[in-house]
């Protein structure tokens, strides 16, 4: 019984010698975490977009255009679709980055990611190898979508000022 209490009152010790540690980490990552995700975030939306600009440097550029076509009934063409795609996600990423316009940035990501993961019904073909579980390479690239949606629903539930606290009952943080 002697070495068990000993034990129990060694990790209690290292518990509470760790604890202010673990309290600043918390508090630095509430802090520093939704900016992170937001420019994070931003930084995707900008890099596909710019390459977008560039014919044959993004992998998605033929579906998403093709995608685009198909969804306005030939009215953009893949010719139009890819340059207003690209500077689409350009601008996402730009107002992501800068913080600034927000809601409406996040507007043109929601419309967007909408479009993105259209491909999965309209050519389940060429986004899956055995529908729907065996996604090909460019189903991957749609389905990883569900992390940026996330992402982007934790960057919007800030809009109004609020943010992460490292602990409960602390105040609400200040922007």
């Amino acid at each position: 019984m002697g070495l068990l209490s000993t034990s129990s009152r060694l990790v209690e010790r290292g518990r509470e010698a760790f604890d202010p540690i673990d309290a600043r980490i918390t508090a630095a990552l509430a802090r520093l975490g939704v900016p992170v995700l937001r420019v994070g975030l931003g930084l995707v939306f900008l890099w596909f977009g710019v390459l977008k600009f560039f014919p044959g440097l993004s992998p998605a550029q033929d579906l998403a255009a093709r995608t685009i076509e198909r969804l306005t009934l030939g009215i953009v063409t893949a010719q139009v679709a890819l340059p207003i795609l690209a500077t689409w996600e350009t601008l996402i990423g730009v107002g992501l980055i800068s913080g600034r316009f927000l809601r409406a940035t996040l507007f043109l990501l929601a419309v967007q990611m909408l479009g993105t993961i259209t491909p999965l019904f309209l050519f389940p073909t060429e986004a899956f190898t055995a529908f729907p579980y065996a996604p090909t390479l460019e189903g991957q690239y749609i389905i990883k979508n569900v992390v940026l949606i996330g992402a982007a629903m934790v960057v919007g539930a800030t809009v109004r000022g609020g943010g992460l606290v490292a602990e409960p009952g602390d105040p609400e943080p200040k922007r």
